[in-house]
């Protein structure tokens, strides 16, 4: 199986667990790793036979920029199960930290889910 990758988008929003979370905008790190078969797109130099990267930085930007949630868990969850509507995604692995919230520390959460058929 094929990779694609985003790495590194920066957003901010107001999303945790203390009331200052939810009041203050900080900034939210997200990484994805998508699995796909970039076969046919590398064959016909097409988008339209390509995952496209814009789409899924779309999706991710309206769950994080959306409403607040309290957990980075909650955000993940949501992204995946959005990203992986397109069923040409096999499986997607993502990384939402939080580098603002700790002066010493990256707290965040990856998960890892799949297209079952």
């Amino acid at each position: 199986m094929d990779h694609l990758h985003i790495d590194n988008l920066s957003f901010r929003a107001k999303h945790g667990v203390s009331a200052k979370e939810r009041r203050v905008e900080q900034e939210f790190a997200v990484s994805v790793k998508l699995g796909v078969d970039t076969s046919k797109a590398s064959i016909t130099d097409e988008l339209k036979d390509a995952v496209d990267y814009q789409e899924v930085k779309n999706i991710i930007a309206s769950v994080i920029e959306g409403s607040s949630r309290y957990l980075v868990e909650k955000l993940a969850e949501e992204i995946a199960a959005r990203v992986l509507k397109d069923k040409r995604i096999k499986t997607i692995e993502i990384t939402v930290r939080k580098p603002e919230v700790w002066d010493n520390g990256i707290p965040g959460v990856t998960i890892f889910r799949a297209n079952i058929k």
